[in-house]
């Protein structure tokens, strides 16, 4: 376990080895200074007692004085030093998680639990930052003073020194063995608060599902079933804590009884003086605070050590779409978009979600992809962006991979709006400005009034500054899919992927996104993912994806015109919607 933590702290603290250092030193100065104690109050004994001599009596109390003065004022800074170094630690450990969870592929999000690695940004996190503000400093407090003491007490009378020391050997035996065994309960631990953290999260999230379908009763099981498991975790590491404590105890009062008895009988056949067998007795004491505390240090570092692993664990997963160091610089984007070959299956799933993909598709023309529920439209639009990486074929936009370019140019010119629009805990006006910060007030305007969103702002308490609710929750299913379109083109795309984007509005609300989607289509390679007619009949191509497969394509004149799935989906799902509109206009 030490060298584990060895090998984590090294990294950690790298940057801070001057304050690493300055602190070690006001450590070894104020233990120096405790050392120093025990023989002041032998010499008083020997000789300031035994002599009546008051003088020395004052010069060793003005001396132990000083002593005590100097060790608080280097206490204080060393105890702020390694605060300060520990949060430093803790504050660049967090950032460099979130950034790396930041840089993650999609493949890593598809299998992790959110409350897991919100566990691992704090509860991980902290549990290093306790140790280091405080385990390291005791761990090393306690070396100095074990190694001093012993060192102190052999060359005053190395046979009482072996006497005393006898039970010490025990001590860190059992301590040893302690700190293998608490190390993996504290794993245990972390990841039992971690599947607690993901039940909480997933709950609070789908709070109204689990009320619309009354399934509070089964989710609060869940719940207590996570957290009785967090509790029999904790029940059986104090438990431990229980065991080695009184052990401890007991062999700390043994060591003292050895020094009295033998130190005694050492003082009565004149090898020691009584000055002596009390410095050897307050070494003891001293010593035996520290060796009771290493257990807690040994907690301190198990949790570290767990709460490191699992730490690591997350950094040390390797970036799967990630730009080459010398990545080509992209410029403005033409709009070209190549699928050549392209199959596609999820990670540790046998089934291809895409096989053999061919498709070309030309500047600022507009493509609809359209296919039964799973046919794999959505993996296929989610290779543009990189979100995940064929396993054969290439995607090439202007002729050039995908993975040979820059991932920020590429991405920063493809807009995106999903079928479900996230929205974050913000103002109206810093979400539609999400994808371009710098965009002036004007700019964030003009993209609502595109998308058909500037009327319904205007109408809301505060306008663009008004805060819309975790997940834009108080805004309208439509509201939001407009924010959301109005985000995607403030950033001025060449290539748009619209993935069902106007399936949560209303026809007239319909309609009028699609206004704005006529004039904001030109001159733009659009991706459409849609269900409704009107979406279909405009498209300068169809591509009806089956099975992960493009078993069609065309215009939607010419597709109704061969027997297949196209016309199947028309028969069934649009043709009703052709109808209803042939109504309204005779109406």
């Amino acid at each position: 376990m030490v060298r584990h933590l060895y090998s984590h702290l090294h990294k950690l603290l790298r940057p801070y080895w001057k304050q690493v250092g300055l602190a070690t030193l006001f450590l070894l100065l104020i233990t120096t200074g405790q050392l120093v104690i025990p023989v002041i109050v032998q010499r008083v004994i020997d000789i300031g007692l035994a002599n009546a001599d008051y003088g020395f009596l004052a010069r060793a109390a003005l001396l132990v004085l000083g002593i005590g003065a100097m060790r608080a004022v280097l206490f204080f800074w060393q105890r702020y030093l390694s605060v300060w170094i520990a949060q430093q630690v803790a504050f660049d450990l967090r950032n460099h998680l979130y950034d790396h969870i930041q840089r993650l592929s999609f493949t890593f999000h598809d299998r992790s639990q959110t409350g897991q690695l919100i566990s691992r940004c704090i509860e991980d996190v902290s549990s290093t930052n306790q140790f280091m503000g405080g385990g390291i400093i005791e761990f090393a407090r306690v070396l100095l003073l074990i190694t001093g003491i012993t060192l102190l007490l052999l060359v005053t009378n190395w046979k009482l020194a072996i006497i005393a020391m006898l039970p010490m050997i025990p001590l860190l035996l059992l301590t040893s063995r302690f700190g293998v065994r608490i190390s993996k309960l504290f794993l245990k631990i972390d990841r039992a608060l971690g599947d607690l953290s993901a039940r909480l999260q997933e709950n609070v999230t789908g709070a109204q599902v689990v009320k619309a379908f009354a399934r509070e009763p089964y989710e609060i099981g869940r719940f207590e079933k996570a957290n009785r498991k967090l509790y029999e975790t904790r029940i059986e590491t104090f438990a431990e804590f229980a065991k080695i404590f009184p052990t401890t105890h007991l062999l700390v009062t043994i060591g003292t009884i050895l020094i009295l008895w033998f130190g005694g009988l050492m003082v009565l056949n004149g090898e020691l003086t009584i000055g002596e067998v009390v410095a050897f007795n307050a070494y003891l004491l001293i010593m035996a605070q520290p060796a009771q505390q290493f257990t807690w240090v040994v907690n301190m570092a198990g949790e570290a050590v767990a709460g490191l692993d699992r730490i690591y664990e997350v950094l040390d997963t390797p970036m799967d779409v990630s730009a080459p160091e010398k990545a080509a610089r992209l410029g403005k984007l033409n709009g070209q978009v190549t699928f050549d070959n392209v199959s596609f299956r999820y990670q540790g799933e046998s089934k291809y979600a895409l096989r053999d993909i061919k498709l070309h598709v030309e500047p600022n023309q507009v493509i609809a992809l359209i296919g039964p529920t799973g046919s794999g439209k959505t993996s296929l639009i989610n290779l543009i962006p990189r979100f995940y990486d064929p396993v054969e074929g290439r995607v090439l936009v202007d002729g050039m991979d995908v993975r040979q370019a820059s991932l920020p140019e590429l991405r920063q010119q493809i807009g995106i709006v999903l079928q479900t629009s996230l929205l974050f805990s913000d103002s109206i006006a810093e979400n539609i400005a999400f994808g371009r910060p710098s965009a002036s007030d004007a700019e964030i305007v003009a993209a609502a009034k595109a998308a058909q969103a500037h009327a319904f702002i205007q109408e809301l308490p505060q306008g663009y500054s008004t805060i819309v609710g975790e997940r834009g929750i108080t805004l309208s299913g439509g509201q939001r899919q407009r924010v959301a379109i109005a985000r995607a083109l403030l950033v001025d795309p060449r290539i748009l992927i619209l993935d069902d984007s106007t399936s949560s509005v209303d026809m007239e609300t319909e309609h009028l996104i699609q206004q704005a989607l006529d004039r904001l289509m030109e001159g733009r390679t659009t991706f459409v993912i849609a269900h409704r007619l009107s979406t279909v009949k405009r498209a300068d191509l169809i591509a009806v994806i089956d099975g992960g497969r493009i078993v069609q394509r065309g215009t939607h004149d010419s597709l109704l015109e061969q027997e297949g799935l196209y016309r199947e989906i028309y028969e069934m799902q649009l043709k009703d919607q052709e109808d209803f509109a042939r109504a309204l206009e005779a109406a």
